[in-house]
Parts: structure tokens; sequence; C-alpha cells
């Protein structure tokens, strides 16, 4: 299943406990359509307050209507659904597959503004100083690759490596902005808004580009800059080898 959610209202993706989560929502739409209990697993998690564009979710169920009339079935769940989160697209799957360990790339963006904008808040973050663009783009060159990306986890995070694939990372001018595009054949807890945060320290305080390959050779979260909100942040693309966009 294709969904995608503004995370404004929500403690991330996953099901939480005395909060409010995407999952929780979709699950509970689930069970009401199909009549029967439905636990999803997610491509991924997204933090408190951050957005998904594209996020896709399995969920085993032998209900006719799925793949008779996927239709009508995101029409009726949608109906169930708050207002900020929406299903796109019902694919049927071989029993094996899995959202997240058969990913093979995700992409994300951060975005960035220089003027107060009410229809901005909780979807871009406002920046009083514009950045040089030129100094990040620059810095970010030095995330292409295979690399150990310690430097950007957050501590404590249960996962067996921190190497990961970067394959784009740029940033871009927008209407009265700024957008990063990051892809990457997986991410680690909390690492992109921590290398937005760490190109932010060239391209706003000044440090030089060679700061960011310091702050990756040193595998120590505490030497890169600080994490940007979340507000920013969309998940926008998450490829598979046997889905078609």
């Amino acid at each position: 299943m294709e969904i995608s959610y503004d995370g404004t209202a929500y403690h991330g993706w996953q099901i939480q406990h005395n909060a409010i989560s995407v999952q929780e929502k979709l699950n509970k739409a689930l069970h009401t359509y199909l009549r029967h209990d439905i636990e999803t697993t997610g491509a991924g998690r997204t933090d408190t307050g951050v957005h998904a564009k594209q996020l896709f979710v399995h969920f085993d169920s032998d209900h006719t209507a799925l793949k008779n009339d996927p239709g009508r079935c995101i029409h009726a769940l949608n109906s169930l659904l708050p207002f900020d989160i929406a299903i796109h697209r019902i694919i049927p799957v071989h029993e094996d597959a899995h959202t997240r360990f058969d990913a093979l790339e995700r992409s994300y963006e951060y975005l960035l503004h220089f003027d107060k904008n009410p229809f901005q808040t909780n979807r871009s973050y406002l920046l009083r100083d514009k950045p040089d663009i030129h100094k990040m783009n620059e810095a970010a060159q030095h995330l292409y690759g295979k690399q150990d990306f310690s430097c950007f986890s957050k501590s404590h995070t249960q996962v067996f490596t921190n190497i990961c694939t970067i394959r784009e990372a740029k940033w871009e001018e927008s209407e009265n902005g700024m957008i990063f595009h990051i892809t990457a054949d997986r991410f680690l807890r909390n690492m992109v808004r921590a290398i937005v945060g760490t190109l932010l320290e060239i391209g706003v305080k000044g440090s030089p580009v060679s700061y960011i390959q310091e702050v990756i050779a040193s595998k120590n979260r505490s030497h890169a800059g600080v994490s940007v909100p979340a507000c920013g942040l969309y998940l926008t693309q998450i490829t598979y080898p046997y889905i078609h966009r």
C-alpha cells in the first residue's frame, strides 16, 4: 500500500504508547473496513512531525475486495482516515515481500524558507539568514559513496551497521527558499536532519567546507551540527524492484 501524510499532528509513523501515530490510524481504518485485525509494517520510521510524500506499508489479508476492486477499497479507507493521511495505491505482492528489507533506495527532501509565511508553518524550516548554497553543495560532495556515517546517527540505536551509500546530496533554490535532496540505500536514525544541520554550519556559520570531512572521520555525533527541526523533512520516494512508479 502506498500512502502519504502530513506528520504535524503525529508522534511519527510507529505506534507509540500514550501518543498518536500514523500507523495507529492506518491500522484502525484497515480493521474497520476489512473486519479483522491488521498489523502493518512500514518501509521505515519517520519521527514526530516529519512528513511523507510517499511511504509503502505491507500487511496480510485475504479480503477479496483488495484484489477485485482496489479503487473502491482506497475510497472507503480514505473516508475512514483523517484528512492528513491518504492512501494512493493498493498493490498485490508476493507473500514474502517486505517494505523495509526489499527497498533499494530512499529519498528525502528538506525545505527551508527565509520570509515568515503562515502557509509554510510546520511544513518548512524558517531560517533568518540565507545560507551560501555554493559552499553547502561543495561540502555535500563529500557525502557521496559508501561510508560510515556514525557521526550523523542518533545515539543508542539498534542497528548492525552505520555504513550507508549516498547516491545524491545537493541543494537547489526554490521560491523563497532552498530544498536539500538526498538519496541513499538506507538512512540512520535522525541522519538527514543531522546532515542538514552540519551543512548549515558551513553555509550560515562560516565553517570551512573541510569541516564535513572532519565530522565524518570523527564518527562522533557530538562533532556534527545540531539536528534541524522535523517540520522541514519529507520522505519523498522509496524504490522497489517489483513496484513501478
